[in-house]
């Protein structure tokens, strides 16, 4: 067997979401951090936050968290997410970059706009189908570290825009004033939005009385990057061979 080639048990979707995917461009994974997990990672956060926190600042962004512990070095290949991501971009995938977002009230740190859409092609935020199967370019993980419940805003999409023949209309990008075909996703704490890049997405206003907190972790077949910084496995001893080969330069060959 190739040594670059990442397995897992049970990598085939349910019939359903295969469909859904397909359909709509996102699958929701319920209970994908355990709540340990979920205690853990806000900690961490909380002490990063307190060393750089303006006490009036809306929303912060942090990237680059692996070096911040075993916490987030664990979610590079989590088992409950790593069987969509072996069916969604094959045995070859890796990990392009990673960040956290935490939005107080308002917008968050790219603002309150759709963006994305399978129209413009994007080489490296696509979404193919071909042959019985999918075909993805950057793929994003995004974990609710906190409960994001109906209503008060969160990741917004169009469901089924990674299909589009045609661009997103201008007039529809402000999520200000979403347009109904925009649908709010919402989800307990733990819960995972998996989504192509292609899908046409963004951030509704936050209207909770507490912090959204998200944790992005985007991933690419192995042949692309979307990002120009890489990781260095030898920066994290810890890593396991597996976790080691998601985290590699892209490339075809060895």
């Amino acid at each position: 067997m190739d040594t670059d080639t990442i397995t897992c048990e049970n990598v085939n979707l349910t019939d359903l979401e295969r469909y859904l995917f397909d359909l709509q461009g996102f699958l929701v994974v319920e209970n994908a951090l355990t709540p340990v997990q979920i205690a853990a990672i806000n900690q961490l956060l909380d002490q990063h936050i307190a060393d750089v926190d303006e006490p009036l600042k809306q929303s912060i962004r942090f990237d680059g968290l692996l070096g911040w512990g075993t916490e987030f070095r664990d979610l590079i290949d989590n088992p409950r997410i790593t069987p969509y991501l072996l069916a969604l971009l094959g045995p070859k995938f890796r990990l392009d970059h990673d960040y956290v977002h935490i939005i107080r009230q308002g917008s968050g740190p790219i603002g309150s706009m759709l963006h994305g859409g399978g129209t413009p092609y994007d080489p490296c935020q696509y979404y193919l189908y071909r042959d019985g199967r999918m075909y993805n370019g950057l793929l994003a993980v995004a974990y609710n570290l906190t409960d994001v419940p109906h209503g008060v805003g969160g990741f917004g999409c169009i469901p089924g825009s990674h299909k589009s023949n045609l661009p997103l209309p201008q007039e529809w990008q402000d999520l200000q004033h979403p347009h109904p075909c925009v649908q709010a996703v919402s989800g307990k704490a733990g819960t995972a939005i998996l989504f192509t890049e292609a899908l046409s997405h963004g951030t509704l206003p936050w209207k909770g009385q507490h912090e959204r907190r998200t944790l992005f972790y985007k991933y690419s077949p192995y042949p692309s990057a979307w990002s120009r910084y890489y990781y260095h496995p030898d920066n994290y001893p810890d890593l396991t061979q597996e976790q080691r080969q998601i985290l590699k330069t892209p490339g075809v060959y060895p």
